[in-house]
């Protein structure tokens, strides 16, 4: 689109006096931009599709039969069948939903400690002065560096100790005491978003400290809030190291292990029941998802703004 842009030209008129004319020129502006958009458009759904190609491959594969899995060449079936979902719900010896239910205790176990302690030390660091705040920060975000493999050692032997090895409590007490640093640091940040303004009005109303956490910085901070349980139901849901380790008894397997266990000692592994199963278990992670997607969105976008 071309609009008129004014440019002083000198021109001489019949009595020799100069005027000022004005000259027109096309300018690039803003609304030529869209025509470059369709590719971008274009490569973003490429790139896309590359992505999703495995979940969509593994889909299709969980309704062939197991020998046409590596040997058919086409994508989609040509002879679909249920037959890996029925078989692979009752391969291990009990129903599949038993570890699914496992998983569910585990993750929820899990989500409530970490929104509990975790809210709670972000406060502290956010809005409370105590000795050595700056060092147990920093100590906080250290943590975030270290390998869940340098510690399992030490809690493996603390739990099995206090006689907790193949049960939950392994997976879920740590996350009463505020382990997940990654999760602290980010509420911390929201935390700091907040107007303090805000804590001294509740403060006038005669609100203590817990009262200001409880009845204004958690109700204000439920982006940040979602945002912790969707990423600790993902973890914990796909966590197989942990799982392994502390749970040893069939009927404890999560998810995970239980997956693992399609694959036996001569590594014949069914494909098909393996595929079938895995499509099973992505269904609560993308139903959490997706409940919390705009919570999500929104936690990342403002942690951190003032």
């Amino acid at each position: 689109m071309a609009t008129t842009e004014a440019t002083p030209a000198t021109q001489k008129g019949t009595e020799g006096t100069e005027s000022t004319a004005l000259r027109t020129r096309p300018s690039v502006t803003g609304r030529d931009k869209p025509r470059r958009r369709p590719l971008a458009h274009i490569a973003l759904i490429g790139f896309g599709l590359l992505m999703l190609y495995p979940l969509i491959w593994m889909l299709a594969s969980s309704f062939k039969p197991t020998p046409d899995i590596f040997t058919e060449p086409g994508l989609l079936p040509s002879d679909p069948t249920l037959n890996n979902y029925t078989a692979g719900w009752s391969a291990l010896g009990q129903p599949f939903s038993q570890y699914l239910i496992n998983s569910a205790i585990v993750v929820a176990g899990a989500i409530a400690g970490n929104l509990l302690a975790c809210s709670m030390a972000a406060y502290a660091f956010a809005r409370l002065n105590f000795p050595l705040k700056k060092l147990w920060f920093a100590i906080m975000l250290g943590s975030i560096m270290l390998p869940i493999h340098v510690v399992i050692v030490p809690q493996y032997i603390l739990f099995s100790q206090a006689d907790l090895i193949n049960t939950f409590w392994p997976l879920i007490l740590p996350k009463l005491l505020a382990t997940d640093g990654f999760f602290v640091f980010l509420m911390v940040q929201f935390i700091r978003g907040l107007p303090r303004e805000l804590d001294e009005a509740a403060r006038i109303d005669g609100c203590g400290h817990w009262g200001i956490f409880t009845r204004v910085i958690l109700p204000l901070s439920t982006p940040a809030l979602a945002t912790t349980a969707i990423f600790t139901f993902i973890w914990t849901w796909n966590d197989f190291f942990s799982q392994l380790i502390f749970l040893t008894d069939p009927e404890m397997y999560t998810v995970p292990v239980a997956l693992r266990t399609f694959v036996d000692a001569t590594s014949q592994t069914p494909w098909g029941p393996v595929f079938a199963m895995s499509m099973v278990s992505l269904g609560p992670i993308f139903g959490f998802f997706l409940a919390g997607q705009r919570y999500l969105v929104r936690g990342i976008a403002t942690t951190g703004l003032k």
